[in-house]
């Protein structure tokens, strides 16, 4: 066989680098959530539209990256099929419903059916499928006790319930084994009564009580969108509780807002508001940056701040590809530690996505600025001007009057910005001397 019949086409090569590169931008993503405790509720639309595989595949490759999973699951299009089957309205107030003894009836034999469908589900383990080996161990039990919801606006409720306690003990025994915990939205009393819950009410109940890392509900609906009926991948919970009482969402969204606004304001870290009908959505959501849904969060989780020392590994990582093909000037990692005071860097939930430094030279009242990047995946949303902006306003506090800067590639970005060009003997004369005549950098100088 000779060389070129072991050459791999450049199609198979293209396709191999592009999964290399993704499975590397997940990678942060996978060291973060391992060990975390995730709550995931699902509505029972989901399974009537033949979904459930899908989610259960899912489910069981975030198990097997060392997520600890409680699952959650709605039954309103099952109850409600229930009640067709035997003659019986179905009667609601404020979109709960009111649960007479046939309508308790019925939520039990639906739960039991969705039960038994979900643990068949994780039990698939054919091979050439994505449930081939998968061990996951599904746990159900009488792990919430509730109460009566009660008299409502002076409607009785009858057997709806809420949640009244958690058992948090048993819920961590399980998953700390290796067990996925499955709830129905049942909750039983003290007295030996069965309730009727929502499955949102569990899931926060739950997620409150085991302080988890995350709320996942999956929903009908797509997200929370803003004033401009654009899609919002980000809201803190304080913008969210002002949309709530604005009035700015209202239907299915606002009942699943409140709902992850009161589980972030009960201590759990992040609350995902996203569609089940997008065939792999909670992996999209929790591994990307943007994701596909809503997350809620005690506060906005992009921050742009000083660089310290823990950022170094950081800024190696967003730099060295612009390093290796010459767009930046290759920096040693002793260099930037030295001089780490100097940057400036955008965080989003712990993942450095861009920055900057600032080189002044006081004597000529001129400062450099230097290694501006933003991360490929998240260029074009204007972080890159942020980033700039926040420069400039650090050079003119210190009394700087002009800005410069040295590129190869992108003067027309800058350009854009109100930077001129400029020659090498318009720098500062210390930094003429560093100057490197090999790359024949543009120079581009803005006045402040």
């Amino acid at each position: 066989m000779n060389d070129a019949a072991m050459t791999p086409p450049l199609a198979q090569i293209a396709d191999h680098a592009q999964f290399v590169t993704w499975l590397r931008q997940v990678a942060p993503y996978v060291h973060a959530h391992r060990g975390r405790t995730f709550v995931v509720a699902f509505s029972g639309s989901l399974i009537a539209s033949g979904q459930l595989t899908a989610l259960v595949q899912d489910v069981s490759l975030l198990s097997a990256m060392g997520i600890r999973i409680v699952l959650v699951h709605g039954s309103r299009p099952q109850v409600q099929a229930q009640l067709a089957l035997r003659g019986v309205d179905s009667l609601f107030h404020n979109d709960v419903r009111i649960t007479d003894a046939a309508a308790l009836e019925c939520a039990k034999e639906a739960a039991g059916e969705i039960r038994l469908d979900i643990e068949a589900a994780f039990s698939q383990g054919l091979p050439s499928t994505p449930m081939a080996h998968s061990k996951v161990r599904v746990v159900s039990g009488n792990f919430v006790t509730a109460r009566p919801m009660g008299i409502i606006d002076g409607v009785d409720l009858q057997l709806t319930g809420v949640v009244r306690k958690v058992d948090t003990d048993a819920l961590r025994f399980v998953l700390a084994n290796g067990g996925l915990v499955l709830l129905s939205p049942l909750g039983f009393s003290p007295t030996g009564e069965a309730f009727n819950l929502t499955m949102e009410d569990v899931a926060c109940s739950v997620a409150t009580a085991l302080k988890a890392d995350k709320l996942v509900l999956l929903t009908e609906t797509p997200g929370i969108a803003g004033p401009d009926g654009a899609l919002l991948s980000e809201i803190s919970m304080e913008d969210a509780e002002g949309m709530l009482t604005a009035g700015q969402v209202t239907g299915d969204a606002a009942f699943n807002l409140r709902y992850a606004v009161k589980a972030c304001r009960g201590g759990v870290a992040r609350a995902h508001i996203l569609p089940y009908a997008l065939d792999g959505g909670i992996l999209v959501e929790l591994f990307t940056h943007d994701g596909v849904g809503t997350m809620v969060a005690p506060e906005n989780l992009e921050k742009m701040r000083d660089a310290t020392a823990d950022d170094v590994g950081g800024i190696i990582k967003l730099i060295e590809p612009l390093e290796a093909d010459g767009t930046l000037v290759k920096r040693p990692r002793e260099l930037i530690e030295r001089e780490i005071d100097r940057f400036t860097v955008l965080e989003h939930d712990g993942y450095l996505f861009g920055c900057a430094a600032l080189y002044p030279f006081p004597q000529d009242h001129a400062a450099e600025l230097a290694c501006l990047t933003v991360h490929p995946q998240y260029q074009g949303y204007g972080d890159g001007e942020r980033l700039m902006k926040r420069i400039e306003a650090k050079a003119k506090a210190t009394g700087i009057e002009r800005l410069f800067v040295l590129t190869t590639r992108t003067a027309h970005f800058f350009i854009k910005r109100g930077f001129k060009p400029a020659g090498v003997d318009d720098l500062p004369p210390a930094r003429q001397y560093m100057y490197n005549w090999q790359r024949r950098s543009q120079v581009l100088i803005k006045s402040l």
